[in-house]
């Protein structure tokens, strides 16, 4: 066979050669197709019983249209950069939370430890132990980054972190210093223990209601703005308000003539214990100051001790960040319906908790006060001990009849003022600001 006779020969078999692969493709593309739809749903055969072509293939079948999907060939490629970016962010996530450190406080003969991140943030979802060299071995629980250790005797005591599942390193241990008697200074990192309206179960926890009872009201109580008093003498008139008076305008407020708002900040839970912020403090503080609206706060209390009394105070503390105040910083004590877990404390304990919110405040650099009914005053406190502080009475009658000092006076829950929707309370002060 001579050379030319030899490549029409090659050349013929390659055509074959390739007609056969070919054909291969299309019928195995075909079947893919008919089987799979666009997004690899099952779907009949688009191509049955379509027309064909003399060569087999359908007519009008495009088979490079696969050329135009963007996502043929890189497929894999993107599945791979998902995963090294996964990867990424969980390595991330594991240096943060192998770098532990553990931070503590003291009241009163208690530690309070928390288990933190790199970035300051508290780990949560680990069942964390430490040891209490001398006491014990105590755990987390409830797995919420917090271990608290009460009944301490005074001293210096060290923490130990124990090994964690999960953890290369744990924190290195810590020195406490357990004060016997509480000195009263705000807890700087309180912030930790503030909670949000949407991290709680607002019916149960929020039972702020007025507790004045039906002795401490009768029907000749006043329900409109007053001006002057029985003697004819100027007054300052003030309203308290807080999440239940909803949206405020404040502008009509002060137009009304409102000299003062007692606006409240926050409460402990009734049930829970948590401190939670008032959804509308921040929005009220704000808005009333700028209406040129002398302002104060209060704090709904369900502290069961002097050490939470001190927590309720820092909470307070906190939240005010930067404003001024031109009216006390009052602790709010009233029953919760029964139900409170602050609702059975005995009298001295309950009169502990607001002479230590009111120290604790003081020694902050702010004025403080109590607020209660006239019965809450005369069977629940014992009045000897707090009577230094600003006392707000809430008395529903056309004069109280009270026997002891007070310099504000809460007359009604049943005053209209514009700017506000629905029923507020109306006081008056006599502190002469």
């Amino acid at each position: 066979m001579d050379s030319k006779t030899k490549r029409i020969t090659i050349l013929l078999l390659s055509l074959v050669i390739l007609l056969v692969v070919g054909a291969i493709v299309l019928v195995n593309y075909q079947e893919l197709i008919g089987k799979k739809g666009v997004n690899g749903e099952e779907n009949a055969p688009v191509y049955q019983n379509m027309e064909q072509e003399a060569d087999g293939k359908v007519k009008g079948a495009d088979l490079s249209a696969f050329m135009q999907d963007n996502t043929f060939f890189d497929a894999e490629e993107k599945i791979y950069d998902g995963i090294v970016q996964v990867v990424e962010e969980t390595q991330e996530a594991d240096a943060s939370m192998a770098e532990l450190t553990m931070m503590a406080t003291s009241i009163e003969r208690d530690i309070r430890v928390r288990i933190v991140d790199k970035t300051g943030n508290m780990v949560k979802g680990h069942a964390f132990r430490i040891s209490v060299e001398g006491v014990g071995t105590y755990m987390d629980m409830d797995e919420d980054g917090i271990i608290y250790v009460s009944g301490l005797k005074a001293g210096d005591y060290k923490i130990i972190m124990q090994e964690q599942e999960g953890f290369d390193e744990v924190a290195a241990p810590l020195s406490v210093s357990v004060k016997a008697n509480i000195t009263y200074t705000p807890v700087e990192d309180i912030d930790y223990l503030i909670k949000a309206e949407s991290e709680i179960d607002t019916e149960s926890e929020d039972t702020d209601a007025n507790d004045v009872q039906d002795k401490d009201a009768d029907e000749t109580q006043y329900t409109k703005l007053l001006d002057t008093d029985a003697d004819g003498a100027p007054i300052q008139l003030g309203i308290d308000v807080s999440k239940w008076q909803k949206e405020i305008d404040w502008e009509l407020v002060a137009a009304e003539g409102v000299d003062f708002a007692i606006i409240r900040c926050g409460y402990r839970g009734s049930s829970s214990g948590y401190l939670v912020e008032d959804p509308y403090f921040a929005q009220n503080i704000k808005e009333a100051t700028e209406a040129g609206i002398k302002v104060g706060v209060y704090f709904f209390t369900q502290a069961v001790s002097t050490v939470e009394a001190v927590e309720e105070a820092s909470m307070v503390i906190s939240l005010l960040g930067d404003y001024a105040l031109d009216y006390p910083i009052f602790i709010d004590t009233e029953g919760a319906g029964g139900a409170g877990r602050a609702d059975g404390l005995d009298v001295e304990t309950r009169t502990a908790v607001c002479e230590t919110f009111c120290k604790t405040i003081e020694n902050a650099g702010y004025e403080a006060g109590v607020y209660a009914s006239r019965s809450w005053y005369y069977t629940m406190l014992n009045t000897d001990k707090i009577n230094d502080y600003t006392i707000w009475l809430a008395e529903y009658r056309q004069t109280p009849l009270y026997d002891d000092h007070y310099e504000m006076w809460q007359y009604t829950s049943k005053g209209s003022v514009a700017g506000i929707e629905g029923n507020v309370d109306l006081n008056v002060s006599y502190l002469g600001y």
